[in-house]
């Protein structure tokens, strides 16, 4: 079997070695066409979902913060004691 210079998704088509640089302006259009494309393809939250995710991720970080901040006392005041 011999290969063919057809388009594939995996493999565009040779361009004679230019680099694609005539077709940027269609490959510009593309990719913003499909953009808008995936964009209308996203399920996005209602007011009550985003405000929701939100608390959960603030009282999250807020969690977190708390222990990064516990263990970082705690080892200061460790090699403060050991060193100090």
């Amino acid at each position: 079997m011999t290969e063919t210079a057809e388009a594939t998704p995996e493999r565009p088509a040779s361009d004679g070695g230019r680099g694609g640089l005539k077709r940027l302006p269609a490959r510009t259009g593309l990719y913003y066409r499909q953009v808008v494309a995936e964009l209308r393809k996203v399920i996005w939250p209602t007011r009550k979902e985003l405000i929701t995710y939100t608390a959960v991720v603030m009282v999250f970080v807020t969690i977190m913060i708390a222990y990064v901040s516990v263990l970082d006392l705690g080892f200061s005041k460790a090699v403060l004691k050991i060193f100090g």
